[in-house]
């Protein structure tokens, strides 16, 4: 049985989709734009601050389901430009320990809204 998992503490969809589903004891985490849900407005226009915004919707998703970001296994990272990767890699480092999940990361070639970033996250309870 798949249930939503949604929070005000995060943006909400803005498109037919969920924040978050949860099937079984695992919690999809929809792509996370870097928008600031008090503002609706992107957490400033560099690469660190969106990629903390957008880890830190991440956390609030997952706290919502019951976990938090030690039970992340995977995570895609969207980048505008992969030029960005290293001071994203810097900030992404600060919201998990070792083991790190697993992941992806690449350049595509536009995001939703203009994003620098857009990251996805599989975790487990």
């Amino acid at each position: 049985m798949n249930t939503a998992v949604s929070t005000k503490n995060a943006p909400a969809a803005i498109g037919p989709y969920s924040q978050a589903v949860r099937s079984g004891d695992t919690i999809y985490v929809s792509g996370q734009l870097p928008i600031d849900p008090a503002t609706g407005a992107f957490a400033g226009d560099e690469i660190r601050a969106q990629t903390r915004q957008s880890l830190t919707n991440i956390r609030s998703i997952l706290e919502a389901a019951g976990a938090d970001m030690s039970k992340v296994v995977k995570t895609t990272v969207l980048l505008k430009d992969i030029a960005d990767f290293v001071p994203m890699n810097e900030v992404y480092a600060e919201f998990f320990a070792e083991p790190y999940p697993a992941r992806a990361a690449f350049q595509v070639a536009a995001l939703p809204k203009d994003a620098l970033v857009e990251i996805e996250a599989v975790a487990v309870l």
